[in-house]
């Protein structure tokens, strides 16, 4: 008996930042989310949601600090 290999990971890491981006706002097809999870690298996945929320928190501080410069 041979054993069982694990399935290669196709997506790219800039699949994964999509995948990603678009999950911040909640709107996904049900098509769309069993394709990446089918094919998205889950190492990919979690290096694309920490530099996501990197950029979102950097985003709204920047706003912050615009909104309350004088």
């Amino acid at each position: 008996m041979e054993p069982i290999e694990p399935a290669r990971r196709k997506a790219s890491f800039a699949a994964s930042m999509k995948a990603v981006f678009w999950s911040f706002f909640g709107v996904r097809k049900r098509k769309d989310y069993e394709h990446d999870a089918e094919n998205l690298n889950p190492f990919h996945v979690i290096v694309a949601a920490l530099l996501g929320a990197a950029i979102f928190i950097g985003v709204l501080i920047f706003l912050v600090k615009m909104a309350v410069a004088k």
